[in-house]
């Protein structure tokens, strides 16, 4: 069987391949990138495929059964693109696609979710088999603001008191890949967290505790966390949008005690506290 998976030299992506490469053997994989020079040690057939130019998308997805659509990370354009994918998918004649969306896309007050249901949607219209997996936040997306953390002496936010229950990036990269090696996952919609939960002062406490030092929590108010976000660099568009989803965690956005991820991968979700170790060690 030919697998592919897009956004092979993400985040994401990296694991899913170092993790199939690691444990399968019946079947092949495909990588499907922007810029195949950049995937040149990815250790598999690397192809051309870009979300924005359709006319590289058919090529690409040629001998192709089974698809893994990582959603792409460039926010206002994304459900053109991934739509760009089905459609390729479609005349390409790939019969099964699974695609990474947000935790909750249906009820989720995080800005995220619209494009997500609007790429849910059309894989439902397109009559192509699917698999949705409703992926909760990383905790990588935390633990990588820790130096700045350790450098300012506060970890700063504006979830308040709301529980995410994050699993770390591996841990969906599993789930992805038990989904395309199993059966039985066709026209399922999963909902995926880690098994614990936790609050930002309890991150930060993790932290403290890990590094010997006091690193506090401190709550600010979402346009103040914006400001501060914008000062160490980032895009004043993007420090708005991470401090609105950072207020939508505290509307428990990003909490699901469903333990469905645990159950795919057949083990526990990483802790919380795990990461954070792997984060200092660098």
């Amino acid at each position: 069987m030919n697998i592919a998976i897009t956004g092979a030299t993400g985040q994401l992506g990296r694991l899913v391949v170092q993790q199939f490469l690691a444990g399968r053997t019946d079947a092949k994989l495909i990588a499907l990138v922007r810029s195949p020079a950049k995937a040149s040690g990815l250790g598999i057939e690397v192809r051309e495929a870009d979300y924005a130019r359709p006319e590289t998308l058919s090529k690409a997805l040629a001998g192709v059964e089974q698809l893994l659509l990582i959603s792409s990370s460039e926010l206002g354009q994304r459900a053109t693109q991934h739509r760009n994918v089905i459609a390729a998918a479609k005349a390409a004649g790939v019969k099964h696609i699974v695609y990474t969306s947000l935790l909750h896309a249906d009820r989720s007050p995080l800005s995220l979710a619209a494009e997500h249901l609007d790429t849910e949607a059309a894989l439902k219209a397109s009559g192509l088999n699917y698999t949705i997996l409703r992926n909760g936040w990383y905790t990588e997306n935390y633990t990588g603001s820790i130096p700045a953390a350790l450098a300012a002496g506060t970890f700063i936010g504006s979830a308040g008191h709301g529980r995410i229950a994050s699993a770390a990036r591996a841990d969906y990269a599993a789930a992805a890949l038990a989904v395309l090696s199993t059966a039985g996952h066709e026209g399922k919609t999963y909902e995926l967290a880690g098994d614990a939960a936790w609050t930002l002062a309890e991150l930060a406490a993790e932290v403290s505790r890990q590094t010997r030092r006091d690193i506090p929590y401190a709550d600010l108010p979402e346009a103040e966390y914006a400001k501060a976000l914008a000062g160490f660099g980032l895009p004043e568009a993007l420090a708005a949008a991470i401090a609105s989803w950072d207020v939508g965690a505290g509307q428990g956005a990003l909490f699901d005690d469903g333990r469905r991820l645990s159950a795919l991968i057949g083990r526990a979700t990483t802790p919380m506290a795990e990461t954070v170790r792997l984060a200092l060690k660098g």
